[in-house]
């Protein structure tokens, strides 16, 4: 496909999109022409019409002071101007007979006329004509040509269709170039899409480099692989998971059940402790569910404003007596007002996950302490106990699935507890660290800013 692109140029959306713009640009030379036309024949027509009027009344103003001896003189002078002059006359009295001037007969009319002059040369010449009624009968007639105007205007014409076809030839060719060059760069990202198809998850779109919406759409696409890539990685651990980690509870729960069929009576206590099995299977498969969903980022679509304070709260309310009942002090710092954005249901799990892994592993009498707080506009929440803690180097390693420290292992649990508060961590892109502390242990989450810059 890539190779089909680049052997045609023409027929790129860069191509035929230069086409368009050399279309509107030649429809908008031809506007163009046209009002610059019509500002040029109005200008044209008030000039003539002003300069006639000028003329006649300056003949007319001679003919008044020295008779016709004086208007015949005046129009020889201005003839004698000889290329330069710029008016022709027509001078007849009251029976139509000429008097003066070589323009031709029909030419004696009064008023406003366009006439056709045949010049020496055989050629024809369209001129504008004023005729003017003097005292005692006579009519006289000044004519002008129209050359310098339609000159301009045949000047004009052939400027604007050259400009005009340039225009649209250089369109056309830089379309093409440009086509050629937006081909190229395209060619690496369908080259990059096709080994995204052949099963490299690893390969990510190049940028285009054609303006900043088409890189913007580049990094959107990779984010979008990336996020299915994290998906499938989470589905595939969730099933590496199941494969390795359920195989010996469900061998126990197998033998369970065959010590059953065996048993004459069935035992009670064998059937209550094959269900209990079972529903720590059964746990055991909803929390890597629910781990693989949050790693692979679904569910942000129920995001919403959430008042963490109000949350805690309740929580807090609830875990208060279950940490009494196991000899435990569970006290609250909740700053009021904290809001984050994200899923309640998912935010409660994870609290009520690092409550419960505080509660179950550390020993009888330790205070936990459950802090909210702003520091920086940023919302932090900690999950701190003065209990006998956890050694630096196995931090890290408790947030993976199924890792339990040797002194937890004789304790009911499977291990998912701490990596689904990772997971649902990281789906809020809150920052998950363990500070140390000189007594105990400390899990602090540090979400985003929601109203950032204020």
């Amino acid at each position: 496909m890539a190779d089909a692109l680049r052997s045609a140029p023409i027929r790129s959306a860069a191509f035929r999109f230069a086409l368009l713009l050399g279309l509107v640009f030649a429809v908008g030379a031809a506007a163009l022409l046209l009002v610059v036309q019509q500002q040029i024949d109005g200008y044209a027509r008030e000039a003539t019409d002003g300069g006639l009027r000028a003329e006649a009344a300056i003949l007319k103003g001679e003919y008044a002071q020295l008779g016709l001896s004086g208007l015949t003189d005046a129009m020889d002078r201005r003839r004698e101007l000889g290329e330069e002059a710029q008016f022709r006359y027509l001078l007849s009295d009251a029976a139509g007979r000429r008097l003066y001037g070589d323009l031709p007969g029909e030419a004696a009319r009064p008023g406003w006329n366009t006439i056709e002059v045949i010049e020496e040369n055989a050629t024809s010449e369209t001129m504008t004509s004023l005729g003017t009624r003097l005292p005692d009968g006579l009519l006289l007639v000044i004519a002008t040509d129209n050359f310098d105007v339609r000159n301009m205007r045949d000047r004009l014409l052939r400027f604007t269709l050259l400009s005009g076809v340039g225009i649209a030839l250089f369109a056309v060719l830089g379309g093409y170039l440009t086509g050629r060059l937006f081909l190229r760069r395209l060619d690496r990202v369908n080259l990059a899409v096709d080994r995204i198809i052949e099963g490299d998850r690893s390969e990510r779109l190049p940028m285009i480099g054609f303006g900043p919406e088409f890189d913007a759409l580049a990094r959107n696409l990779n984010r979008m692989l990336d996020r299915n890539t994290a998906a499938m990685e989470a589905l595939r651990q969730v099933s590496t998971d199941i494969a390795h980690d359920l195989r010996t509870p469900l061998t126990r729960l197998h033998q369970r059940l065959e010590q059953m069929r065996e048993s004459e009576p069935i035992d009670p206590a064998m059937v209550d402790e094959a269900l209990g099995q079972t529903d720590e299977i059964l746990a055991t498969f909803q929390a890597l569910l629910r781990i693989g969903t949050a790693e692979g980022g679904v569910g942000r679509q129920r995001f919403r404003s959430v008042d963490l304070s109000e949350l805690m709260d309740r929580i807090h309310l609830a875990y208060e007596p279950v940490a009494e009942d196991a000899e435990h002090g569970l006290t609250a710092d909740h700053q009021a007002g904290v809001v984050v954005n994200g899923d309640p249901e998912l935010l409660a799990q994870l609290l009520t996950n690092l409550i419960e892994n505080a509660i179950v592993h550390t020993p009888l009498g330790t205070r936990i302490v459950s802090r909210l707080y702003h520091r920086d506009g940023r919302p932090i929440v900690e999950i701190s106990d003065d209990g006998p803690g956890v050694p630096v180097h196995e931090r890290e390693k408790i947030f993976r699935r199924f890792y339990r420290l040797d002194v937890s292992r004789s304790t009911k649990g499977t291990g998912l507890g701490l990596a689904l508060v990772a997971a649902i961590a990281a789906l809020h892109r809150a920052e998950l660290d363990t500070p140390d502390e000189r007594t105990g242990f400390s899990v602090r989450l540090t979400f985003p800013d929601l109203y950032p810059g204020q």
